[in-house]
């Protein structure tokens, strides 16, 4: 709830929060104006099945995140790492969506 307090996701800066366990990464993008949620995935999914929760394969979930996003027309965002360090698996897909050329 700390981080809600700083962090509002708007129509043209939405809000991309992250939960992760150790079996599944899960992403969304929400407009937090209108409560919606514009863009999700997770390595759940029936074709990113896949993709393991290690730093390894994670950028390739952040491909995905990215080009849905382009898809969409959102080229700028707000990163919420929902109180995980940036470290690890959550520096890895952050820099694979920067890639994709999204901006946070």
């Amino acid at each position: 709830m700390r981080v809600r307090k700083k962090i509002k996701g708007t129509l043209d800066r939405p809000r991309m929060t992250i939960f992760k366990s150790n079996r599944f990464f899960y992403v969304q993008v929400i407009d937090d104006t209108k409560h919606a949620t514009l863009v999700s995935g997770s390595n759940k999914e029936k074709d990113l099945a896949k993709i393991k929760t290690k730093v390894s394969d994670i950028p390739k979930l952040g491909d995905v995140i990215g080009t849905r996003l382009k898809e969409k027309k959102i080229t700028r965002i707000i990163f919420d790492r929902n109180g995980y360090k940036y470290h690890g698996i959550v520096k890895a897909f952050a820099d694979s969506v920067r890639k994709s050329g999204i901006e946070f």
